[in-house]
């Protein structure tokens, strides 16, 4: 690299960290003093609502805790703290608490047997879905104003087979207008805030659910990605999400999705509290014919994989990344140097500065039409809508129109984008082959205040360049940085072998200790 092009890299990052810094102080000012979630009431409170679904199963089917009292718990933290967290698009569901009794009255008459449990290995347990994912009878909006009253009529299938397994829905959560932006945030119920800092973004589309998730409103949820989208809030707010292998996930119900596209960047996946929880949730998830290529049941053995990072995404556009972030990246490879006794090797991955070109240019070739989507069938005229949104008048976020324009503006050079991809993708593949793992910034900074994403938006490259390449990536929470926001770290590894980000999230989370809390701990 020549001379003048350190200097200018180096005014970059100086204008980027400027900049992010007038944003902190113009936003922060705007929105006022820091607030967090409360805390639930008590430390029993506190200790039920906290357990991994796994614990719960677990203590539900032995009857040491009842189905319906932790139902009733969580339906009652929703109705305490949604005000702070307006997280809820509907519920949660008085219908809950009736097949949480019923349940408790089958396992005490011992009507369950060993195969029912095998069965239904949630049996009991309270979760969530994001509102673009179809639960029959419920609200399913997208975060439209013309689709209020909408409500579906069947089940998305995964929240069918979550069901099976005996997991009881207690609510679905807000979302961005039809998925397709990094802050969770709509002209129906607004915007949705996060846990640790009222005033910061939850991201998204399944930043409601990630808000539900860390301030302990449900026991675990079920998110989509196809730019990071389980990723994103699962990193602004401090817990687990895991998109998987393409095609890994019957998609259909899920944003109108049939289930049958095919090279769609768009995956559903599990988020939790815990990456203990994300293994078994993928067991009940995957589509059956895929079974044997993902090979769950495989034990990993974490000494005999092959560790690498990358530094930065190189893309002029992002964050430089910061001190904090950094050091997160340095005690993981130093964990893992000392667990295997080899080198965690830098990666030098091709063409990752053009990931956002990358991923704007496969989103044109997406199944789903964004804009007729976001006019509920209707095409949009987005200057039409800017005009109406100056006035006043638009019944769409500023984000949406971003997106409206978008779609009119010049479209990338499809060999090049498509060649690079290419060329990305196999350096990936061939550097990780069947028992590599790769450490990648979540991203170069903790969660922004909210509005920050209609300035500086970029950073969520770090986040959709798996998708471009179709990988599987678990999102892990490490810790809080000075101002007490999620810090963390994404774990990739090759098509079909997510049981390696899902063993190597649950090293971390054992070695660093996961969630965070964003509430005081009560003694």
């Amino acid at each position: 690299m020549s001379f003048w092009s350190h200097v200018l890299d180096a005014l970059l990052a100086l204008v980027h960290i400027l900049s992010d810094r007038l944003l902190e102080f113009i936003l922060g000012w705007y929105l006022g003093d820091h607030k967090r979630v409360p805390g639930p009431p008590s430390v029993e409170q506190q200790s039920l609502l906290s357990k991994s679904a796994v614990d719960l199963a677990q203590q539900i089917r032995e009857r040491k805790i009842r189905s319906y009292d932790i139902v009733k718990a969580y339906c009652e933290r929703i109705d305490s703290v949604n005000r702070d967290l307006n997280a809820v698009v509907d519920g949660p569901f008085p219908e809950a608490l009736d097949q949480a009794r019923e349940i408790d009255r089958r396992l005490a008459k011992k009507e369950y047997t060993d195969e029912d449990f095998r069965r239904q290995p949630f049996l009991g347990v309270p979760f969530s879905t994001k509102d673009s994912t179809a639960v029959a009878g419920k609200l399913h909006t997208l975060g439209l104003l013309s689709r209020k009253s909408e409500r579906s009529s069947t089940d998305a299938e995964c929240v069918r087979l979550m069901k099976e397994s005996g997991a009881i829905i207690i609510a679905t959560s807000n979302v961005p207008e039809v998925n397709k932006w990094i802050e969770s945030r709509n002209m129906l119920i607004g915007g949705t805030n996060n846990p640790y800092d009222l005033r910061r973004s939850v991201g998204g589309s399944s930043g409601g659910e990630a808000a539900l998730i860390a301030a302990c409103c449900t026991g675990f949820g079920l998110g989509t990605d196809i730019g990071g989208s389980i990723r994103i809030p699962a990193f602004n707010c401090g817990v687990f999400g895991h998109k998987p292998s393409s095609g890994a996930v019957n998609m259909s119900g899920c944003t109108f999705r049939t289930g049958k596209e095919k090279d769609t960047m768009v995956c559903a996946g599990p988020m939790s509290r815990s990456a203990r929880d994300l293994l078994p949730m993928m067991q009940v998830l995957i589509e059956p014919s895929l079974k044997a290529k993902l090979k769950l049941d495989e034990q990993v053995d974490l000494k005999r994989l092959r560790y690498f990072y990358v530094a930065s995404n190189g893309m002029a556009q992002c964050n430089p990344i910061n001190k904090e972030t950094e050091r997160v990246m340095y005690k993981i490879r130093k964990h893992f140097e000392n667990l295997t006794g080899k080198d965690v090797r830098h990666a030098d991955i091709p063409n990752t500065k053009i990931t956002g070109k990358m991923w704007r240019y496969w989103m044109t070739q997406e199944p789903a039409n964004f804009n007729l989507l976001l006019g509920n069938g209707a095409e949009l005229n987005p200057f039409v809508e800017l005009f109406k949104k100056i006035l006043g008048q638009s019944d769409y976020s500023m984000a949406a129109i971003y997106g409206l324009i978008d779609s009119v503006l010049p479209k990338e050079k499809e060999k090049l984008i498509r060649e690079a991809t290419a060329k990305c993708k196999k350096s990936v593949q061939d550097l990780l082959g069947d028992d590599g793992v790769l450490f990648f910034h979540s991203s170069p900074r903790t969660a922004p205040f909210h509005f920050y994403p209609l300035i500086k938006f970029n950073d969520f490259a770090y986040f959709s360049l798996f998708n471009v390449l179709h990988l599987p990536a678990t999102q892990v929470p490490m810790g809080l940085d000075s101002k007490g926001l999620p810090l963390g770290i994404q774990v990739v590894s090759n098509p079909n072998n997510d049981r390696l980000c899902l063993a190597v999230a649950e090293e971390l989370e054992r070695t660093f200790g996961g969630w965070v809390p964003p509430f005081p701990l009560k003694q």
